[in-house]
């Protein structure tokens, strides 16, 4: 007997004197093999090309042969018996129910002879079921090979082991096949079907498989010489990983390690695994698969080996192909591409970030459909960072091109959510229009979710929100029949909750709704608007209070019955708004088909609406139909049915919500404001981010404790835990972004998303659940300095005691700057996790530069500005070494992230940046100034603030030198 190793990527062949069979080849080819190669097989298949009757009755004849010789007194040999079985097996594959010879098989298994052997194990494969009595048969002759150390037997064993999967394999072998896996004297052949046999055991009955000394042992398996045994395990170890990620931290530097010696190698040196002169290509992905199930590595040596590694990648993709292949651009770019998933996994290094966009732009003009559909993919994730959204950004053009022109629907829907991801206050008109007309001529499959997509933009970012009025009625003539009720809905509480759009909506309206056909959303949005401002335009005589009814009349025979219902309570508000409408409207309610409609809901109306109309006085009229008060704020109702229409909610919902910038909060310009009369109106700076709005009232009594601001539950807190590891970290990088993963372990992931704008500010904090059990007596606490409470407000709504394994929850801090602060509130977890308590503490990143108001400055008025903050106590200066490359266009984004307008052509040496910005707090403003010198040659850098007051001069001048 004798074993054939071939390279990695084809399988392991073993030969018994002229027949090589295949471990990896699919049952049904390996039965026909063995029935050709012994003279097994039925002749020339005599029923073939015959009825269905001639094959059961040869069938049948067979078995029936097949049965006799089983129960004859005549002991079959093992070379008999393996050609029936073999025969049984591939009538099975037949599709004919096969009810004897199991027993054979399984006395095959004690054979010594390879080929007997192995019939054996692919009949108990197929056709043994797990509760079969056999089975205490089965598993001990699969412990005899297994202690055999014959490694074609032990393979055998194993490969029948992971076929069948059952939970009652995983209880008779999960243990004893990590110890096979691990031991030093296994063949590298018999270690690479171990660790997939137990990779197939933990995915089918996770339970079992015991976590104990051998997984620190199997992650050293990543260093062995054997490649395939290093791909084997790797497979192994990310499946566990992912559900035990501290018991494989370790595989990281070794995965590093690996890594780094694959990609700087060249093809001649993995000669055997290298495929189409990519080495490795396959062991390379899933390395890099391993490490994303980790944060960005701590130790500085192996951040810094990866980096290279990273970097070493992008740069092989700009290389000239060494092969026209298209194997070689395929192992390649599938090296890439998960090198790209890596990278915005860590979202750490910026330098990484803009060089992945820029090859990713490359690939969205390339003649490979697949190709540009993974780029526009990837580049919907790249969007969402801080570091390369401008990046993004400047690929618009041809993802608006795609648009239009790509054949294949799912990249043109890739394209769409491009657009949508990297959609900010700078191009939201140019991206909703090139939506909306693109809308006209859609796939239908995808017009639902593009429609759902521009309402949603369209009020992000409306600045002008005659505007936004203008593009949901135009979305609504365009594709009328995929404008779901949310979008209609929503339109309506803006304008009700804004004084300044109202007279602007009802005009609109009224234009829209002359066209001789008319949707029936419009038909809506326009008697709802009309029905309560109406008057706003009534004084104009080509938009009288009677002609507005007539032109809502003449709709009303083509509307279903809800529109119907709307238009009459409409009616009556006219009744109200026009009183010299009201025989008119009169009129109408009285007629038969009202009064007697076949719908008792219509016909309800209008006999009620009849009778409010001919009884009340006009004071009850004026109080009963008065106008309909301000909507309260929540979160939209079309961003939640997108996400139900993408899918359940995940602990990265963050990433599925396009995020806003700092740039667009910070520097983009304010929505017009709105009219103050009405008290109930939300604040113009705060209409859909809610930050104005009265806050909601803490969830309980303040606690008497000096330190603790708010306790979410009554229930005595325990001893508050010292800070996290890595903590301070995260902090800083909070610093310049809004948006990212505050805090990650094992089992609870921390995610935030901000909002600010003046002294105001909303943050969403969602915990998320990453094991399978339930947490319990989930209590998270925000805890401030006597200090910080006089300076800054929070409040808090509570959240779910109870989070499901999986889930997540979201919780809500609405922030008020009162004055400036230097600390940071300290959010505190207490929880109980499978009867063990936890207890995790990490800073809060509410800094004081979250609260700038970026300020557009000439370069005179920037100097004179600056001299007259010269005195001592308002300038604060620091000359630091640079931390990280010094890089232009990573430094504006960091300047512009910090809050701070960046002034262009200001400063007379141009390799400086200059910005200024006002902070807000409730009590004052205070105007900032900054300038940062750069030294290439000496990598320092000089920071300058001059503020009016000293303590923000050196608040700030900390916080942003940590970011270079």
């Amino acid at each position: 007997m004798t074993v054939v190793e071939c390279s990695s990527y084809q399988s392991t062949v073993v030969g018994v004197g002229d027949t090589a069979v295949d471990l990896d080849v699919p049952v049904c080819i390996q039965v026909a093999w063995h029935l050709q190669s012994h003279g097994a097989a039925f002749g020339t298949f005599p029923w073939a090309g015959k009825s269905k009757e001639a094959e059961i009755k040869r069938i049948n004849k067979e078995l029936a042969n097949i049965r006799s010789k089983f129960k004859g007194d005549k002991a079959l040999d093992g070379y008999s018996k393996k050609k029936y079985v073999c025969k049984l097996l591939f009538i099975f594959l037949l599709g004919h129910d096969i009810d004897f010879g199991h027993m054979e098989a399984v006395n095959l298994l004690s054979s010594n002879r390879y080929t007997e052997k192995q019939i054996g194990y692919l009949f108990i494969s197929v056709l043994v079921n797990s509760n079969s009595e056999l089975i205490r048969l089965i598993n001990n002759a699969i412990k005899n090979d297994l202690a055999s150390r014959n490694p074609t037997f032990m393979g055998l064993a194993l490969h029948c082991i992971a076929n069948v999967g059952s939970r009652e394999m995983a209880e008779a072998f999960a243990g004893e096949i990590p110890k096979i896996l691990v031991a030093g004297d296994t063949m590298d052949s018999v270690k690479q079907s171990a660790a997939l046999c137990l990779l197939r055991l933990y995915r089918t009955s996770p339970d079992l498989v015991p976590m104990g000394d051998w997984t620190s042992r199997v992650v050293h398996l990543l260093n062995d010489q054997h490649l395939g045994v290093v791909t084997a395990a790797t497979s192994l170890i990310t499946t566990l990983a992912q559900k035990n990620p501290e018991e494989f931290k370790t595989s990281v530097s070794l995965a590093v390690s690996r890594l780094s010696r694959i990609v700087t190698s060249a093809s001649t040196d993995l000669q055997d695994y290298t495929y189409y002169f990519v080495p490795a290509p396959w062991l390379s992905v899933k390395l890099l698969r391993l490490l994303q199930c980790y944060p960005p590595p701590e130790d500085p040596a192996v951040r810094g080996r990866l980096t290279e590694c990273l970097e070493t990648i992008l740069n092989k993709a700009q290389e000239p192909p060494k092969s026209k292949k298209v194997q070689h651009s395929n192992a390649k770019n599938a090296v890439l591409f998960e090198a790209i998933s890596l990278i915005i996994h860590h979202d750490s290094e910026p330098n990484l970030l803009v060089r992945a966009c820029n090859q990713l732009g490359q690939f969205l003009q390339h003649r490979e459909t697949n190709l540009r559909y993974l780029a526009l993919e990837s580049m919907c994730t790249l969007a969402s960072s801080e570091f390369s959204h401008e990046a993004v950004k400047t690929h618009i053009d041809t993802v608006i091109n795609a648009l239009k022109t790509e054949r294949d629907v799912s990249v043109r829907q890739r394209a769409a959510d491009l657009l949508y991801a990297m959609c900010d206050r700078s191009n939201a008109q140019q991206i909703v229009a090139e939506m909306l007309s693109y809308l006209e001529t859609a796939d239908y499959s995808i017009r639902e979710e593009i429609v759902l997509k521009v309402a949603i933009l369209a009020e992000k970012y409306a600045v002008d929100y005659t505007w936004y009025v203008d593009t949901i009625l135009n979305l609504i003539r365009i594709a009328g029949d995929y404008v779901s009720e949310e979008v209609w809905y929503r339109v309506i509480q803006i304008v009700i909750n804004r004084d300044d759009v109202q007279g602007y909506a009802a005009k609109t309206v009224f234009e829209a709704l002359q066209a001789p056909a008319c949707h029936e959303n419009l038909v809506k949005v326009g008697g709802y608007i009309l029905g309560e401002f109406g008057n706003l335009v009534a004084g104009d005589p080509r938009s009288s209070p009677l002609i507005q009814f007539n032109l809502l009349h003449s709709k009303f025979h083509l509307c279903s019955v809800p529109t119907r219902a709307l238009l009459l309570s409409t009616y009556i508000k006219f009744v109200n708004l026009f009183p010299e409408v009201k025989a008119t409207i009169q009129d109408v309610l009285r007629s038969d088909s009202q009064l007697r409609n076949a719908d008792v809901e219509l016909q309800q109306r209008a006999v009620e609406y009849l009778r409010l109309s001919s009884i009340a006085s006009t004071d009850i009229l004026a109080t009963v139909l008065e106008e309909m008060p301000p909507f309260p704020e929540r979160e939209s109702s079309i961003l939640a049915k997108l996400k139900k229409k993408k899918g359940p909610s995940t602990v990265t919902d963050l990433e599925e919500t396009k995020r806003e910038r700092n740039v667009d909060v910070n520097g983009g310009p304010e929505p017009a404001p709105a009219s103050a009369s009405a008290v109930s109106t939300p604040s113009p700076s705060a209409d859909l981010l809610g930050l104005g709005a009265a806050p909601p009232a803490p969830a309980g009594p303040p606690p008497s404790g000096g330190g603790l601001l708010v306790d979410v539950f009554s229930d005595s807190a325990s001893a508050v835990a010292p800070l996290a590891p890595g903590s301070e970290d995260n902090f800083a990088r909070f610093v310049c972004k809004n948006n990212g993963v505050l805090f990650e372990n094992q089992l609870l992931q921390i995610g935030l998303k901000s909002e600010f704008r003046q002294n105001l500010g909303r943050m969403f904090i969602f915990y998320g659940n990453k094991t399978s059990t339930q947490f319990l007596n989930f209590t998270p606490t925000l805890i401030c300095s006597d200090a910080l409470q006089s300076n800054l407000n929070l409040q808090t709504k509570p959240v779910d005691p109870t989070v499901d394994g999986g889930a997540q929850v979201q919780q809500v801090v609405n922030i008020e700057c009162v004055s400036d602060f230097t600390e940071a509130p300290v959010l505190n977890i207490q929880f109980r996790y499978g009867g063990t308590f936890q207890n995790v503490s990490v800073k809060l990143p509410i800094t004081l530069n979250k609260f700038f108001q970026p300020t557009e400055m000439a370069s005179q008025d920037f100097f004179q500005r600056w001299k007259q903050l010269s005195s001592p106590q308002q300038e604060v200066q620091n000359i630091f070494k640079a931390k990280h490359p010094m890089d232009t266009e990573i430094t504006k984004a960091k300047i512009i992230g910090f809050g701070s307008a960046l002034l262009e052509e200001v400063d007379p040496n141009p390799a400086n940046f200059v910005g200024a910005g006002i902070i807000h707090t409730k009590t004052t403003q205070i105007g900032c100034l900054l300038r940062l010198e750069p030294n290439l040659q000496a990598q320092m850098y000089r920071l300058t603030l001059r503020t009016s007051k000293e303590t923000v001069s050196q608040r700030l001048c900390e916080l942003l030198s940590e970011q270079f």
